[in-house]
């Protein structure tokens, strides 16, 4: 069972890499063999896809639009004579990869590579006019603005703060809320709750909660609302793109969608999630709205994103088995039986290729995504799971040379299996996370999705992979001709542990906890395993010429841990447990280790690997005929990130014409 990239050989998946980043490409496989019809119903939805750019930069912090007009105008305005500062277009550049001022992985501010003194040097090349569409009207005003931005590391210093202890809300530079403490907004949406409600809202997902002289409002992102000349553009390709769908349904889906945005009414999110479930026939398929929750501390606000994408047949008919026995998963997990669903309901599973990223899915993509979010959609009427094939092949065409297995990997065995299985193992959890891990478990009577608050997102993320790992290793992946043997499951094992509690610290910033949702989770499990399983010896730390290694020394017993721990989190999830979600959380999921974190960024440091990666999307154009007839629609590779970038900050950047002030 190995994947073969041969067809793909002279496609050029890594483009550049700048500070801890790396931007790579990804191909469409057979998008010239569509007809007319399917790649204009693409070219709209992915349109609509690009129009929603600024929403996610303003919604990451509310000077976001502002500055990257800013840094914009510096750098042309130092590129007049010769070639801008390198230091200068880094920095842009990393902004850019971030959609905002804050790393897109840590939250944390991101720190130039230059001081103030060359700041300085670089706004006195603009002209007076540039100064004054930045808003301000003198040079030392907008000194004054890009220094507390860029220079003051207690200002604005985490977009996402997790911190125990502090003030979650004031303490994150989000643009969610304004004006008011984390108190203030939990009991705004408290109140709003109706714990008697079969089918319960989520409050807050599409609004700012502001607080002034009118009191504590929301301010909602809709037309006629927060982000409305976006939205409207959003909304004028959807109903392109419903003139050219592939079927009824998908047409429906549309018209509820664009129905959503008019009015921000989340009522109709729902229905329009509830159609956009029953829709299983088309190629094509399209996520567009206000969906993740990672983003806000307290989980209410949603991200806006957007993703186009096409099935991939051959590689779908292997996830479909899964999903076809999602009952047979359900049933036979190991969590408490008052935690499983008594009927699965609408558990589909596509593997796709993207076509098209956009707002909280772009640069940085997902591998693989479930959907609906609302807990109770899911168990009423099911979820629909993708993984991103093409996606995957880029992340393993770019890092077969990488040598961070090598470095990593506890010896040749482990290392072996990783080249004979590690892409292999790694679809086919993610195919279990997102399918039946994610669609798996209920919640108790009268228990909210949002109970767990903070730490709901750790626990559903941790939870999902637990399910992938504990049935990776069950016979039914061989009965199901999904993997020859058990290789793959001790692939996966061995890379999840190593992962876990070492090579993704190499992401954090000296002296920084952990506070993304994934690396949490991540941490979470395998700590937590290496203490369950010590007296055993179940994961061995081992030092090999100075370097540390951790192996697993019994899969078998690993395996009933991870069924341990699925259990406990599903308990803690379906009963809204938030002080044992706490407890687990701050306990595993936080703190780094000092002397392993030193070593990791020592020994990765050596690699030259950018631990992040990020896509550039392919350019889809319009192919007219002398009657000015639409005749084609093409796609090009060949577009740079910087290029990419500026050109979408042109075409694209609607809420940005009112960013300056």
């Amino acid at each position: 069972m190995k994947i073969n990239f041969s067809h793909m050989k002279t496609f050029q998946y890594q483009v550049e890499q700048f500070a801890d980043l790396r931007i790579l490409r990804y191909q469409v496989p057979g998008f010239s063999e569509l007809s007319l019809q399917k790649k204009l119903y693409i070219y709209y939805l992915s349109e609509a896809c690009l129009c929603g750019r600024d929403i996610i930069w303003d919604q990451n912090g509310e000077r976001n639009l502002w500055l990257r007009n800013s840094l914009e105008l510096l750098l042309q305005a130092t590129q007049k004579n010769n070639s801008g500062p390198k230091e200068l277009e880094e920095f842009y550049k990393r902004v850019l990869f971030s959609n905002g001022l804050h790393h897109h992985y840590s939250t944390d501010k991101l720190k130039p590579g230059f001081d103030q003194e060359m700041l300085k040097k670089w706004v006195s090349l603009l002209s007076s006019h540039e100064v004054k569409i930045l808003g301000y009207e003198t040079e030392e005003q907008l000194m004054d603005e890009l220094n507390s931005l860029l220079f003051d590391e207690s200002y604005l210093a985490k977009r996402v703060c997790q911190e125990e202890g502090k003030d979650l809300v004031i303490e994150s530079a989000n643009n969610f809320y304004k004006g008011l403490n984390q108190k203030e907004a939990e009991t705004f949406y408290a109140n709003q709750l109706n714990k008697d409600d079969d089918k319960p809202i989520s409050y807050g997902l599409n609004s700012r909660l502001i607080k002034d002289a009118q009191g504590v409002r929301e301010e909602k992102w809709c037309v006629g609302g927060k982000y409305s000349i976006a939205i409207e553009k959003i909304v004028y390709w959807l109903k392109r793109a419903a003139s050219v769908a592939e079927n009824k349904q998908q047409k429906k889906v549309i018209d509820l969608l664009c129905a959503f945005y008019q009015t921000g009414n989340l009522a109709g999110f729902d229905d329009y999630s509830i159609e956009w479930l029953k829709e299983q026939t088309g190629e094509v398929d399209f996520i567009n709205g206000f969906i993740e929750v990672y983003g806000d501390p307290l989980g209410f606000k949603a991200t806006w994103e957007s993703l186009v994408n096409i099935i991939d047949p051959s590689e779908t008919k292997k996830a479909k088995l899964i999903s076809d026995h999602a009952q047979w998963f359900e049933d036979h997990s190991p969590v408490m039986p008052a935690h499983r669903k008594e009927k699965v309901n609408g558990v589909s599973m596509k593997v796709i290729n993207a076509i098209m990223l956009g707002g909280d899915c772009y640069p940085a993509s997902p591998l693989g995504i479930n959907l609906p979010n609302s807990e109770w959609i899911r168990e009423l009427h099911g979820s629909k799971s993708v993984s991103l094939q093409n996606i995957s092949k880029a992340y393993e065409m770019a890092s077969l040379a990488s040598g961070v297995i090598e470095e990593f990997a506890a010896d040749d065995e482990e290392l072996n299996l990783h080249k004979q299985y590690g892409a292999l193992a790694d679809n086919l959890h993610t195919h279990l996370h997102e399918c039946v891990g994610h669609g798996s478990g209920k919640l108790e009577k009268g228990v909210r999705s949002d109970a767990l608050k903070a730490y709901a997102s750790v626990i559903e993320e941790a939870r999902a992979d637990l399910f992938g790992l504990y049935f990776i290793a069950d016979e039914k992946m061989i009965d199901l001709s999904l993997a020859d043997n058990f290789n793959l499951a001790k692939t996966q094992y061995n890379s999840y542990i190593r992962n876990g509690l070492m090579v993704q610290l190499a992401r954090i910033q000296k002296g920084a906890n952990i506070e993304q949702t994934h690396m949490r989770n991540r941490q979470i499990i395998s700590g937590w395993a290496l203490e369950m399983g010590a007296a055993n010896n179940v994961i061995e730390k081992l030092t090999i010429d100075e370097k540390t290694y951790f192996k697993v020394n019994d899969y078998n017993a690993l395996r009933d841990i991870f069924g341990h721990q699925l259990k406990e989190v599903q308990r803690i999830k379906s009963q809204g447990d938030y002080e044992a979600a706490k407890l687990l959380v701050e306990k595993y999921g936080v703190k780094v280790d000092a002397a392993i974190y030193d070593e990791v960024l020592e020994r990765y440091s050596r690699l030259n690997v950018a631990p992040y990666s990020g896509f550039i999307n392919p350019k889809l154009s319009l192919i007219y005929n002398d009657n000015n007839d639409v005749v084609d629609v093409s796609i090009d590779y060949s577009e740079g990130f910087m290029e990419q970038m500026q050109r979408y900050n042109q075409m694209y950047g609607f809420e940005n014409r009112e960013a300056v002030q």
